[in-house]
């Protein structure tokens, strides 16, 4: 627990000014956390980010990372929009497990591409939303925090029924709700403070769902891990695991306030 407290305060300290900077620095970062959850989430299936996939892996997240603006320049520069370029790489990887016959096969490119679609377009999102405005980002912030906290002391203390134990056995039911009512207090607290939701009704509705579907990613993380049999994405964060340990909830809700028109 000391550990995780400490990295937890060293990795708050450098994240921080990145979010409130803000621009070219928040992007940059953007792009190392997200190339850095690629590496882990190939590494479960054993292909080296180096290889011939990984890297065309890479240049799929690196597109689906672009920021509405570049993505705008670079289809003027080349005439080709992001999902055309997406759609070469997925070409190039076909053409590849002909070439290597099948030793890297279908299933390893849809691997990788999905694998580019949920770290890219997830991440994509944080850009986008720190363009909107970095109150956006803190409140996605604050509501995975809180629930994430709040589960783990409402489970704790009042946890019997399982949630999903055959994915996540720690999890419970009460811990779920639990998650979702402090989620709510603290977007509540937030919005006394700062006011910046267009409506209560809409602050409440959109705190919900976005606790619920960060409990979700999360346990869709888990999911992964229990299928490739890991039991932590990564080792960068002593005392939490990988990126994708801590950011697989954010991956969920930030993209939701985008499709929700919250920001």
């Amino acid at each position: 627990m000391k550990t995780r407290m400490i990295t937890g305060v060293v990795a708050a300290a450098l994240f921080i000014p990145f979010v409130l900077y803000g621009g070219l620095p928040w992007s940059i970062l953007v792009y190392a956390l997200a190339a850095i959850s690629m590496y882990e989430l190939l590494k479960m299936k054993d292909i080296s980010i180096f290889s011939a996939p990984g890297v065309m892996g890479t240049l799929a997240l690196f597109v689906l990372l672009l920021p509405t603006q570049w993505a705008v320049k670079l289809q003027e520069w080349t005439t080709y929009d992001k999902l055309e370029l997406l759609f070469l790489v997925v070409l190039a990887l076909l053409v590849y497990s002909v070439v290597v016959k099948n030793k890297f096969t279908f299933d390893g490119i849809g691997f990788i591409i999905m694998s580019a679609m949920y770290v890219g377009l997830g991440f994509h999102y944080f850009i986008e939303a720190r363009a909107e405005g970095v109150v956006y980002l803190i409140f996605a912030f604050v509501v995975v925090w809180t629930t994430d906290s709040g589960a783990y002391f409402t489970g704790r203390k009042f946890g019997k029924r399982k949630l999903w134990p055959h994915i996540s056995p720690n999890k419970t039911v009460e811990g779920f709700v639990g998650g979702i009512v402090i989620a709510i207090i603290a977007a509540v607290i937030m919005e006394l403070i700062y006011p910046f939701a267009p409506s209560w009704t809409m602050l409440i509705i959109v705190t919900i769902i976005c606790s619920i579907f960060g409990q979700i990613g999360d346990l869709v993380e888990s999911a992964i891990k229990r299928h490739y049999n890991v039991k932590d994405s990564g080792r960068i964060l002593p005392g939490h695991g990988g990126i994708l340990d801590r950011f697989d909830s954010l991956l969920f809700v930030i993209p939701l306030l985008h499709f929700l028109h919250f920001m």
